[in-house]
């Protein structure tokens, strides 16, 4: 698509989305001409936060499938929609609920606590959700020692060193992107970039963390980034967000740590399918979940909003 098509594309879709009364939520990994035409941008937690304090009754979501379920969770009486029903997240489907109900039978005092990368249903099963932004601030205010971390393995040590009076049980989950990221890989960069700063996401495995001079949710990444006096920065997670630190920061220069940094999910998203949903929107599939496990499952995100203010 042409710069002078990207620019009638996303005049078109203002005017619709004004038209038929759609919030539109982007997450920081889709394309950068989707975060240009979202109302809202963020990291998971943040988007999950927004989508409680919308006014539209039609949310159009921009990222992964377990977002868009958050965001319907939260707001059981508005219709959602996804930019592509497609695009779905490989870690919310490394747990299963006979995993889950294995682990609860075997450690009954254990609070099952849920990264938001899951689905609806692994979320009914749980205690409390967290995000990376908040997960140690959320199980530091638990009242149980024994934590069932689920299903992101690497997050799960981050919180665990971080909470070293907690006892952790731990599951096997990745993202692919970060997993794909080590530590030899931050070397090569660093040898490459001498005095940039590494700036790691905590889903990254611990060698990495270890190469790293910071460590934060994307959304911390961009924060710290914008912040600091450097300007050059190694940045191990997903694409996706050069597009906010380089609009943030023009005068910075940002590198990724290896090629293969890119969701494929994320990407399926485009400026296309955007308009395509809000052109079509009456015929469009709306995101539904059953009644009983929205019931469940929005209690642990509402009480990460509850433990995480």
């Amino acid at each position: 698509m042409s710069m002078e098509e990207s620019m009638i594309k996303s005049e078109e879709i203002k005017a619709l989305k004004e038209q038929k009364d759609v919030v539109i939520l982007a997450h920081y990994y889709v394309e950068g001409n989707v975060q240009e035409i979202a109302d809202f941008v963020g990291d998971s937690y943040a988007l999950a936060k927004k989508a409680t304090e919308v006014c539209q009754q039609n949310i159009l979501f921009c990222g992964v499938r377990f977002m868009g379920e958050s965001a319907k969770l939260l707001n059981p009486h508005k219709h959602v929609y996804m930019a592509d029903l497609d695009a779905d997240c490989f870690m919310a489907h490394m747990i299963t609920p006979g995993q889950v109900e294995k682990v609860k039978r075997e450690h009954p005092d254990a609070a099952v606590v849920c990264y938001v990368n899951s689905t609806a249903e692994i979320k009914a099963m749980s205690d409390v959700c967290v995000t990376s932004s908040n997960a140690v601030r959320v199980v530091r205010g638990m009242k149980e020692k024994e934590i069932f971390f689920i299903p992101d393995n690497h997050l799960a040590h981050f919180v665990a060193d971080a909470l070293p009076e907690k006892t952790f049980i731990y599951h096997h989950g990745f993202c692919p992107v970060h997993q794909n990221i080590t530590g030899e890989d931050i070397r090569n960069a660093k040898k490459e970039h001498p005095g940039a700063k590494v700036l790691a996401h905590p889903e990254c495995p611990k060698d990495v963390l270890k190469e790293s001079d910071f460590i934060g949710s994307t959304s911390e990444i961009i924060s710290y980034a914008t912040e600091g006096a450097e300007k050059e920065y190694i940045i191990a997670t997903e694409t996706g967000v050069f597009y906010e630190l380089e609009k943030k920061n023009p005068d910075k220069i940002f590198y990724q740590v290896i090629q293969e940094q890119v969701c494929l999910n994320m990407k399926k998203v485009t400026l296309d399918k955007v308009y395509d949903v809000l052109k079509n929107l009456e015929n469009k599939e709306e995101l539904i979940l059953p009644d009983a496990m929205m019931e469940k499952a929005k209690k642990p995100l509402e009480k990460m909003l509850i433990l995480a203010k």
